[in-house]
């Protein structure tokens, strides 16, 4: 039997408390699941507005059962007009479809997302522009087998600028190219490791939202066919006013 495991992790840039990258999860009508994760022009509340609104078009189009690809283009187009060719935004669509047993990538974002199998890595960087720019903007799209011991790595490219403004390069092919793929790592691994290496060449304080998702297909024992899903996400409580409490017989002063 094979379990296929997804995680993910995201941070903003430093000195903004949202980042501008949105990723959601949906359950296909036909069997499997797709990731949709958009990196919105600029940082902040603004990007954070348009990725959250072009991610939702993307998953309500999904969800009634359109093609990855088709999606994809009518999320460019609702941005192409929406904002008059004038804002763009990066859009993966990473999909495991049951119905023809591959894993999709629909890819407008110039960054590459790269592929681990215990025969090597592979990066798939063909030519992809952002939405909402061009009028007849196309995805890049990439179709997999699912097999054992395979990792598919997509990011927005905050991560690729990690260590940048000191001079420093993530090597990313490198690092990714030493990963013991037939060891059977979680997906969590790959992506914590990936962090952690990201975040240290950034000195603790991310240049530019970064969001890096991973997908593993491992081979398991399990007696039975149980989903899970975990998540973890910072949560500063607000510091609220005191009450006033006059007039409601404390002691007010």
């Amino acid at each position: 039997m094979l379990e296929i495991e997804a995680a993910v992790a995201k941070v903003a840039y430093h000195g903004s408390g949202e980042s501008g990258d949105t990723l959601e999860m949906i359950e296909r009508p036909g069997g499997g699941f797709s990731f949709v994760l958009v990196d919105g022009e600029g940082t902040g509340r603004g990007a954070k507005t348009l990725s959250n609104l072009l991610v939702t078009r993307a998953i309500s189009l999904l969800k009634d059962g359109a093609r990855d690809g088709a999606a994809a283009r009518a999320v460019h187009d609702y941005l192409y007009t929406y904002r008059a060719g004038q804002v763009a935004a990066t859009l993966n669509i990473l999909s495991v479809d049951y119905q023809s047993g591959k894993i999709l990538m629909s890819r407008n974002n110039p960054a590459p997302f790269f592929v681990i199998t215990p025969e090597g890595l592979r990066s798939y960087s063909e030519p992809s522009t952002p939405i909402g720019l061009q009028p007849m903007t196309k995805p890049v799209i990439t179709e997999l087998p699912i097999s054992a011991y395979t990792y598919v790595v997509v990011f927005t490219d905050g991560l690729t600028r990690a260590g940048e403004r000191y001079g420093e390069d993530l090597g990313l092919g490198n690092f990714l190219s030493g990963w013991p793929a037939a060891a059977g790592r979680s997906a969590s691994d790959l992506t914590e490791e990936l962090l952690r290496r990201a975040l240290e060449l950034d000195r603790g304080e991310p240049a530019d939202d970064m969001s890096i998702l991973t997908l593993a297909v491992l081979p398991r024992s399990a007696p039975l066919k149980v989903r899970r899903l975990r998540a973890s996400l910072p949560f500063e409580a607000p510091t609220w006013p005191a009450p006033d409490v006059r007039g409601l017989g404390g002691d007010g002063v």
